[in-house]
C-alpha cells in the first residue's frame, strides 16, 4: 500500500470538496480512537480550518485523556486547529429522565444509540455555526461491511474521508501520520456504554478476521469451504451484514406509478 501517497490523495479530496462546498474546512469528534484521530489529522493537514471537538458522555478518563493529548498535537502542529470540548452527560442524563416512566427493562443499545445521535446533533451545530462540514470517521468494515455505526449518529456525516480503507490500512495511515502510540495500541471501542465493552466484543471477531470474512464473501466464497474458527467468523461478517443492510442501502422510496397521478 502507497501510504503517503493514499494521505495525500485523501488530503487533496478533502481541501477540492471543502473549496467546491464553501466552506472553511471541517469538524471532527475526536473519542481517542484510531479512526477520529486519522481523520482529524488528515483534515488538518488541508490547511483548512479543523474544529476538533470531544464529545464526553460519562466518558472513561483513558479515552478522554487519549482524545485530549491527540488534540493538543494536533494544534501544536498545525496553526489551522482549534479546539473545543462539549460535555454532553448533563444533555444526555437528562434525557434519561423525560423517557424514565417509559423505558423498557433493557434499553442499553438505544441508549447508547442515543449517545451517537446526541453527538452527532452538537456536531452539527457546531459545524453551521462555523461553516463547516463534517467530517465521518467511519471506515469500509464499519461502514460496508458490518454496520456497526449508529444511524443518524456517527453515520450521519457530510463526507467519508476514510471508508474506502480497512481498519487494518487505518492503522498504516496512523503510523505514517505520527498519531500517538498510545491511540495506535488502544483497544478499538466506541465508548457508548458505562460499561467498558470493546468492538470484538460487541461484534464477535476483531477487525483483521472480519476484514478476511469481507474479502471471502466479495469472492463468492461458501461457509461450507471453510472449518473452525474461519467458519464462525464468516458466520458472523455475513450475519451482521444482513443486519445491517438499512443502514448500508439507501433509504427505501416509495415510487409511485405514473398513471396514479393521473385524474381516476
Amino acid at each position: 500500500m502507497q501510504t503517503q501517497a493514499i494521505i495525500n490523495h485523501i488530503v487533496l479530496w478533502l481541501k477540492n470538496y471543502a473549496t467546491q462546498a464553501k466552506v472553511k474546512g471541517y469538524v471532527v469528534g475526536i473519542s481517542g480512537g484510531i479512526d477520529s484521530a486519522v481523520v482529524s489529522a488528515l483534515c488538518a493537514k488541508t490547511g483548512l480550518d479543523t474544529l476538533c471537538i470531544t464529545l464526553p458522555i460519562r466518558q472513561a478518563p483513558d479515552q478522554l485523556q487519549r482524545a485530549n493529548a491527540h488534540i493538543a498535537q494536533l494544534c501544536a502542529q498545525h496553526p489551522n486547529v482549534r479546539a473545543h470540548n462539549q460535555d454532553l452527560t448533563p444533555t444526555f442524563e437528562q434525557f434519561e429522565r423525560s423517557v424514565s416512566g417509559s423505558r423498557p427493562q433493557d434499553d442499553a443499545l438505544a441508549m447508547a444509540n442515543t449517545r451517537s445521535r446526541l453527538r452527532m446533533t452538537a456536531l452539527y451545530y457546531f459545524g453551521q455555526i462555523n461553516g463547516l462540514l463534517v467530517a465521518g470517521t467511519g471506515n469500509k468494515v464499519e461502514d460496508f461491511g458490518v454496520g456497526f455505526f449508529t444511524k443518524y449518529g456517527d453515520g450521519g456525516v457530510d463526507v467519508s474521508p476514510i471508508a474506502d480503507l480497512l481498519k487494518t490500512q487505518v492503522y498504516e495511515l496512523a503510523k505514517e501520520l505520527g498519531i500517538h502510540a498510545d491511540i495506535i495500541t488502544a483497544t478499538p471501542t466506541d465508548g457508548l456504554w458505562d460499561t467498558e465493552r470493546t468492538d470484538e466484543q460487541q461484534m464477535g471477531a476483531s477487525y483483521p478476521e472480519l476484514e478476511w470474512a469481507m474479502a471471502q464473501v466479495a469472492q463468492g466464497k461458501s461457509r461450507e469451504q471453510f472449518t473452525g474458527r474461519q467458519q464462525e467468523v464468516f458466520d458472523i461478517y455475513v450475519r451482521l451484514n444482513r443486519m445491517a443492510q438499512h443502514k448500508i442501502q439507501p433509504i427505501p422510496v416509495c415510487h409511485i406509478p405514473t398513471d396514479l397521478f393521473q385524474a381516476a
